[in-house]
């Protein structure tokens, strides 16, 4: 029987159905860990279910013009922006970040399926020509089939439209795993998607455990892409599993970005953008500056800075207490290593998941802190003498997302952009704050080289069929 509080069941073929275990999972508030709601806790079966669904749904979907379906992705947006206000509030209660950002980030997936439903007219394949008389060699986009769409908590709007609005354009149907710390944003995706005119089954939303749902979405055989944001860990099993039908894998994963003081920045702009990509959203970015690289020259006046402001920031929760645990025990670790906490570090008595923005020094390069992704409020001070022993350090991690250096030299800009081991660098700004036509993702463990958004997200989401047009003007 389910729960009387709110309960987020599956969206399979049109229809809201609950797990086929009956099973469900509590949602706790980040701000103050009372119950949200409960979400179907799925499995193999539900998983099959939605499958089934999208395959079904796929073979009239794909029939479709490029540009129909780009009218309804473009309907879905101006539905969600709509109901900004609403999808904005369900964010902040799940996730326990500010309005202010929740609806940035409803905008910026709004914005995303605008982008999207432009590429309806512009599709482009190319045509060139051959060594054999009279041929025309063109290519054209295919649908892969059915995508499964795993991903994180942390935008939990823009996640799903970078993903799902992309798949669904290129005539693929999708079953969306959102993380179980985000379903009502996903259900509500879900709903909207039916409200403006997408075919049931075009879309699917299966909720529940990583590990018992997700697991079963990308062990799927009918399941034709996997695309999946979160941990490089987590890729990388999926990535195994996947591998074992020769399914196509789009990994977006992890960072250990670090932001580049230079000498002759400016310091009040780059300690702004060091606050704001090592805190914001507390730090639960893939994209976060979690690495602050500074010249010996200015070192100790962008630390007093920092510490400073940092200290006075007011604290935003964590998604869950288990991660809260986790960022601790690693800072207390650190420090147990020779680490120096200048700010933070502690958990705040008050309830919900808090940890006070941190700020640590001395932490060896090398050490698991330095080189470990944390997703929280948490970042690291590293002194460097010039440009080349920082371009060394960034490049000394097993990670490559993002990048950026603060710098008044052109030269030390492009030399930066030129080795810097990272798919975005940002020059005198933050390591985050891609856009809907700008595409993202990495380099090593930072994910598998695909980009989503922009125009690359077509090569993610659509196959090139080459095609041959031999003419005989013997026939004319």
């Amino acid at each position: 029987m389910a729960p009387t509080t709110d309960t987020v069941s599956n969206l399979i073929g049109g229809e809201a159905v609950p797990a086929a275990s009956g099973e469900w999972l509590d949602k706790l508030r980040p701000a103050d860990g009372t119950l949200l709601c409960r979400l179907a806790r799925s499995g193999a079966d539900d998983v099959a279910a939605a499958v089934s669904a999208a395959r079904e749904a796929q073979r009239s979907w794909a029939e479709r013009t490029a540009v129909e379906r780009g009218e309804i992705v473009r309907e879905l947006a101006l539905r969600l922006r709509d109901r900004r206000d609403d999808a904005s509030e369900i964010v902040v209660a799940e996730t326990g970040k500010r309005l202010e950002l929740a609806l940035a980030e409803t905008d910026a997936a709004v914005e995303m399926g605008l982008f999207v439903a432009g590429e309806g007219r512009r599709s482009y394949g190319r045509t060139t020509t051959a060594s054999m008389p009279h041929r025309t060699v063109l290519t054209v986009r295919q649908p892969l089939g059915v995508a499964g769409l795993v991903m994180s908590f942390n935008t939990p709007l823009p996640n799903i439209a970078w993903k799902a609005l992309p798949a669904v354009f290129c005539g693929n149907a999708a079953v969306v795993k959102p993380s179980e710390h985000t379903p009502a944003s996903a259900r509500l995706f879900g709903e909207l998607a039916l409200e403006a005119g997408l075919p049931p089954g075009v879309l699917n939303v299966v909720q529940g455990i990583g590990a018992e749902a997700g697991a079963a979405l990308v062990e799927h055989p009918d399941v034709d892409l996997v695309s999946f944001t979160g941990s490089a860990e987590t890729g990388r099993r999926i990535n195994e599993a996947a591998a074992r039908r020769l399914a196509k894998v789009c990994l977006e994963l992890g960072g250990k970005n670090a932001l580049v003081v230079c000498d002759d920045a400016d310091l009040e702009n780059a300690v702004r953008w060091a606050l704001a990509s090592a805190f914001s959203n507390a730090g639960q970015r893939c994209a976060s500056a979690s690495r602050l690289v500074v010249f010996d020259a200015v070192y100790d006046a962008f630390r007093e800075r920092l510490v400073g402001e940092a200290s006075a920031l007011r604290a935003e929760p964590v998604i869950s207490e288990a991660s809260l645990d986790r960022i601790l025990e690693a800072v207390e670790r650190a420090a147990s290593e020779g680490a120096t906490v200048l700010c933070g570090g502690e958990r705040l008595d008050r309830p919900g998941w808090y940890l006070s923005p941190t700020v640590i020094e001395g932490a060896a390069p090398d050490s698991d802190i330095s080189c470990t992704e944390l997703f929280g409020p948490v970042t690291l001070l590293h002194r460097v003498h010039d440009l080349d022993e920082a371009i060394a350090l960034v490049n000394d991690s097993p990670y490559g997302l993002t990048a950026a250096i603060h710098t008044a030299s052109l030269h030390r800009a492009m030399r930066f952009a030129e080795k810097a081991q990272a798919g975005v660098v940002v020059v005198n700004a933050g390591t985050h704050g891609s856009e809907p036509h700008m595409g993202f993702g990495g380099v090593k463990q930072s994910g598998t080289g695909w980009r989503e958004a922009g125009v690359e997200a077509l090569d993610v989401y659509s196959d090139l069929k080459v095609v041959s047009l031999i003419a005989d003007p013997a026939l004319i």
